[in-house]
C-alpha cells in the first residue's frame, strides 16, 4: 500500500473515531501513533513519544496561550462582558437595533481581552440575551447576533486561534495580529449593516424605547473604561512593539485581575474558578497539540503533504482557483468539526500547497494571508448551520428558542461573512496593509 493510502486511510479512522464521541485530541494521538509505528517500528515510535512532548511543550511560544487564557477567564467572572454591554445599550440601545449594536461593538471590546469565541459567546449569551429579549427583540434574531458577535473573539487580535497558526506554521504572532485588525474590525462593521438592514426590513422584531438620561448614560460609561484601557494597552502594546505577545498575555491578565480586586467584583471563588477554567481550556488545548504533532509527524513519514502540494502544482490550475476550493473546504469541515482540531489537522497538508503556489507576494506575505483567511472561515465554521458550535452554545443557554429560529438568525450574518471572505481573497492588502506599514 502506498504512502498516499495509508494517509488517507489514517485519515478516515481518525474521523471515524471523533464521530464515535472520542475526544479529538486522542484520536489523533491514536491514529497518528499506530501510522507512525507502522512505518519505523513500535521502538521507534515510544523514543519518538519520549522526547516530542518535552520539545513540544517547553516551547516558549506556547506560554501565550494560558495567559490569554487566563486574561479571559478573569474578564469573564470579573463581569467586564456584563459593563461593556450595559455601557454600549446606554449610548446606543434606544435607536432601532441599538441593542443588536450593543452586543457587537461589546463583543469587539470584549474580543480584545477575551480571545475564545466559545467563551466570548458564553459569556454575552448570559448577559445580553435576556436583555434583548426582555426589551420586546425578536428570539431568533437576538439569538443570532450574540452567536455571530462570539466569532469576533477570535477575530479581533489577541486570538488563540491565530497563536496556534503561528506556531504551527512558524509565522510571526505579532504580524498575525496586525494582519487579523482590519478583516475583524470589517466584521463588527458588516454585522452592524445587517443588524441596520434587520431593523428596517422588520421594525416589530427590533423595537425602539426611551433613551437614558444623559448622567446614567456617562455613569454606565465611567464602569468601562478600564477595560477599555486594558485592551488598548495588551493591543497598543503588542503593535507598537512595547510587549511581545507573551508579555502582553501576561500584562494583560495581571490587569484584569487587578481591576476585579479594585472593583470588588473578583472574589476568591472566581480567582479559583478562573484558574480551574483555564486549565481545563488549556489541557483540551495542548492535547490537541500534541495529537496533532504525532499524526504530522505520521503525514511526513507518508510524505502525502509534498505529494499534494507537487500534484496540484503540476496541474497547472490557476493559484485562486486552488486557494478557493481549499477555503470552501474549511467551510464544509467546520460544520462538523472544532476549529482549533481542523486547523492542525489540515495545515500539514494544506499550508505547503498554499505556499508552493504563485500569488505574486513572498512566501512569508501568503502564510500571513493565508492564515487570515483560514480565520474568517473558522468564524463562519462556528455559526453556519448544520451544527455551528456558537449556535449549540447559544441553544444550551436559551434553552426556550428553537435552534431552527437561531440557525434562521445567524444566516443574515453568514451571508455578509461570505462577502468580507470574497473580499479579502480578492484584495489581499486587507490583511497586509498593517503588516508592512508596522513591520
Amino acid at each position: 500500500m502506498s504512502g498516499n493510502a495509508i494517509a488517507l486511510l489514517g485519515f478516515a479512522g481518525m474521523l471515524l473515531l471523533i464521530a464515535l464521541r472520542m475526544p479529538v485530541g486522542l484520536a489523533m494521538l491514536v491514529v497518528g501513533g499506530a501510522g507512525y509505528a507502522s512505518f519505523v517500528g513500535m521502538p521507534v515510535f515510544l523514543n519518538y513519544l519520549k522526547t516530542t512532548p518535552y520539545y513540544l511543550f517547553s516551547n516558549y511560544t506556547l506560554s501565550v496561550i494560558p495567559l490569554f487564557v487566563l486574561m479571559g477567564a478573569f474578564a469573564e467572572k470579573t463581569g467586564l462582558s456584563s459593563g461593556l454591554f450595559r455601557a454600549m445599550a446606554a449610548l446606543v440601545g434606544h435607536r432601532r437595533g441599538g441593542m443588536g449594536i450593543a452586543v457587537i461593538g461589546s463583543c469587539t471590546a470584549f474580543g480584545a481581552i477575551c480571545g475564545s469565541s466559545v467563551a466570548t459567546t458564553a459569556t454575552f449569551g448570559r448577559a445580553a440575551l435576556p436583555e434583548m429579549i426582555r426589551d420586546g427583540y425578536a428570539p431568533g434574531i437576538s439569538a443570532g447576533t450574540v452567536a455571530v458577535g462570539g466569532t469576533l473573539g477570535i477575530l479581533i487580535p489577541p486570538s488563540v486561534i491565530l497563536v496556534v497558526y503561528a506556531i504551527s506554521t512558524e509565522q510571526n504572532i505579532v504580524k498575525l495580529f496586525m494582519a487579523a485588525l482590519i478583516p475583524g474590525l470589517m466584521a463588527a462593521l458588516f454585522y452592524v449593516l445587517v443588524i441596520l438592514w434587520l431593523a428596517r426590513r422588520n421594525p416589530e422584531a427590533m423595537p425602539v424605547h426611551a433613551p437614558l438620561p444623559w448622567p446614567e448614560r456617562l455613569k454606565a460609561l465611567g464602569g468601562v473604561w478600564s477595560s477599555i484601557m486594558i485592551a488598548v494597552v495588551v493591543v497598543g502594546g503588542i503593535y507598537g512593539g512595547i510587549f511581545t505577545p507573551t508579555e502582553a498575555a501576561a500584562v494583560g491578565a495581571v490587569a484584569v485581575l487587578v481591576d476585579g480586586l479594585i472593583r470588588r467584583t473578583m472574589t476568591l471563588e472566581k480567582f479559583g474558578l478562573s484558574l480551574r477554567q483555564s486549565a481545563e481550556t488549556c489541557g483540551m488545548i495542548f492535547m490537541i497539540l500534541l495529537g496533532a504533532e504525532v499524526f504530522n509527524g505520521f503525514l511526513a513519514l507518508t510524505q502525502l503533504p509534498t505529494n499534494a502540494a507537487e500534484t496540484i502544482t503540476s496541474w497547472g490550475l490557476p493559484p485562486y482557483l486552488v486557494l478557493i476550493a481549499l477555503l470552501a473546504f474549511y467551510i464544509v469541515l467546520g460544520a462538523v468539526m472544532d476549529e482549533l482540531a481542523m486547523i492542525l489537522l489540515t495545515l500539514p497538508v494544506f499550508f505547503p500547497i498554499v505556499t508552493a503556489l504563485d500569488f505574486g507576494m513572498m512566501s512569508d506575505e501568503v502564510a500571513i494571508w493565508f492564515g487570515i483567511l483560514v480565520l474568517i472561515v473558522v468564524g463562519i465554521g462556528l455559526v453556519a448551520p448544520p451544527v455551528g458550535l456558537n449556535v449549540f452554545v447559544i441553544s444550551a443557554i436559551a434553552r426556550s428558542i428553537p435552534i431552527t429560529q437561531i440557525y434562521r438568525g445567524v444566516l443574515p450574518f453568514v451571508a455578509v461573512d461570505i462577502v468580507r471572505l470574497m473580499l479579502c481573497v480578492a484584495f489581499p492588502s486587507l490583511s497586509l496593509w498593517l503588516v508592512r506599514l508596522l513591520s
